[in-house]
């Protein structure tokens, strides 16, 4: 029963954990820096992923609390939710901001992409482009006929 209790936590882990990289992405498409951005996406989702928590803790407090028949299973679910949803929270609030500080500097935001691919379409479609552009494909001149 407790690996029942694990799944949840890893769902809602996975969830919080993406809050905060989605937003500190959007944010830096909007130009933060990265310690910036992540700093502000940590602070903007704290109240969510408390909620989410806090929610999640207390709606296991029955289950963990319970008597009667067949009270073990339920008490198994209850208290592996209760410990791994504070654990999560501490590990999303903190970790995640963290290995993203150290892993965030070797990616660009998707606005960055699209940028350079805006930049190659435009270059590749310009109305004036000579036959040497258009028929070449491996960066091999094509004599003009």
């Amino acid at each position: 029963y407790s690996q029942i209790g694990m799944i949840l936590l890893i769902g809602i882990m996975t969830k919080n954990g993406i809050l905060i990289v989605e937003f500190t992405n959007q944010l830096r498409e909007h130009g933060l820096e990265l310690y910036d951005a992540v700093l502000k996406a940590s602070e903007m989702r704290l109240r969510p992923i408390l909620m989410t928590s806090i929610a999640t803790v207390f709606g296991a407090v029955p289950l963990a609390l319970s008597t009667g028949a067949g009270a073990e299973a339920r008490a198994t679910i209850g208290w592996v939710i209760i410990g791994g949803a504070s654990l999560s929270t501490f590990m999303t609030l903190f970790l995640v901001p963290s290995v993203f500080l150290m892993v965030g500097n070797y990616t660009s935001p998707r606005s960055t992409i699209a940028d350079k691919l805006a930049e190659l379409q435009e270059r590749f479609s310009s109305p004036g482009k000579s036959k040497e552009a258009a028929g070449n494909r491996h960066g091999e001149s094509v004599p003009a006929e």
